[in-house]
């Protein structure tokens, strides 16, 4: 054998060895991964429950199934308002929530959903995405050991069921709703009593009359769960969820064990389903009001007289936990100063054109 043959030789057994060696490190960058979420939601709820199957089913098919994440609803593994716990002591790896159920641990959570009077769904994503909201968040759910990503959006919700007409700021005294987040902290103000029930638990309260109104999310959901049924006024709208975004809340830790590329699919499959949720629900949304209509509710707007009452107590409730909580008044700050932005925006350019089409519809 020449000299120049069996360098040739050695270079080639050099470049085998090296992809034996390349094999291992591949597959390890790809390595098998089985996560379990809990969701704050029955499956029943196939839209909002459903948020987090398009979560997983996402991750699954960008890793070749090498990543699975199985799904369990509300009640499965803990009870829905008790998602973040779960993830925090490292009983699941994640939940699909909504932060704002949390603000009992500390009002602040409620930035991650909807605040009373608050940015609608498309100004929420911008301040999400490029408005520096998720630093300023997982700054703040990272103390709870998770780190969360926007995956769902319900768009600006219904005011909710009332078994009785609610005509002034007087008949909210003594009212018991089922009402989520800082809202029943703003009712509470005008003499309303709030109650925090989960979902599924929702109608028999309604039912038994153990609660005199009920706020959920919007017609499609709402026609599923059976409100019409035990309370005929149905009102609008949800001043307290201009747009509710639900949350990918993972244990921090196991995050930071995912390879790079793994942790880069877990976030495009957030934003697939915060994408999905809202246009599902845009969907569905106009055929179940027809239904509820034609089938006896009694659509209502909350009076201006109300609206004003409830935007004053949300602000001076505002103000009163940004003097006791630094961290809230760090968020309130900057989020209330991107309302003001959008909506000077958006009075110019889609306010007026929606506010034009809605005029061509009611004319035919």
């Amino acid at each position: 054998m020449t000299i120049k043959r069996r360098q040739f030789m050695q270079a080639a057994g050099l470049g085998l060895a090296s992809t034996a060696v390349a094999a291992p490190a591949i597959a390890q960058s790809a390595p098998e991964v089985k996560w379990r979420l809990t969701s704050s939601f029955p499956k029943s709820l196939d839209t909002i429950y459903g948020a987090a199957e398009v979560f997983a089913k996402s991750v699954a098919e960008a890793t070749d199934n090498k990543f699975q994440i199985q799904v369990f609803a509300a009640g499965e593994i803990v009870p829905g308002l008790q998602a973040l716990d779960a993830v925090q002591n490292g009983t699941v790896e994640c939940c699909h929530t909504a932060p704002y159920y949390y603000v009992g641990k500390d009002p602040t959570f409620a930035f991650g959903t909807a605040v009373p009077f608050g940015l609608n769904s498309r100004q929420l994503n911008a301040w999400f995405y490029h408005g520096g909201g998720m630093e300023v968040l997982n700054e703040f759910f990272g103390k709870f050991n998770t780190i969360a990503f926007p995956a769902g959006n319900t768009g600006t919700q219904m005011g909710g069921w009332f078994r009785k007409e609610i005509k002034t700021v007087a008949d909210l005294n003594g009212l018991k709703m089922r009402i989520g987040g800082l809202a029943g902290q703003v009712l509470q103000k005008l003499g309303s009593v709030p109650q925090q029930i989960a979902g599924g638990d929702i109608y028999p309260a309604l039912e038994k009359g153990t609660i005199d109104a009920a706020e959920w999310v919007g017609p499609y959901d709402d026609e599923k769960l059976g409100f019409n049924k035990v309370a005929p006024f149905y009102y609008y709208p949800g001043w307290w969820e201009g747009g509710a975004a639900l949350h990918v809340m993972i244990n921090t830790a196991k995050y930071r064990e995912l390879p790079k590329a793994y942790q880069a699919i877990v976030q495009s499959a957030a934003g697939l389903a915060n994408v999905d949720m809202q246009a599902k629900y845009d969907a569905r949304n106009p055929g179940a009001i027809k239904r509820l209509v034609q089938g006896g509710a009694q659509l209502r707007p909350f009076s201006p007289e109300i609206m004003e009452a409830c935007f004053k107590a949300a602000n001076e409730l505002y103000t009163e936990i940004s003097a006791k909580n630094p961290e809230f008044k760090k968020i309130h700050d900057v989020y209330m100063a991107y309302r003001g932005d959008q909506y000077l925006w958006q009075q110019i350019a889609d306010f007026t054109y929606d506010s034009f089409m809605i005029r061509q519809r009611a004319r035919g």
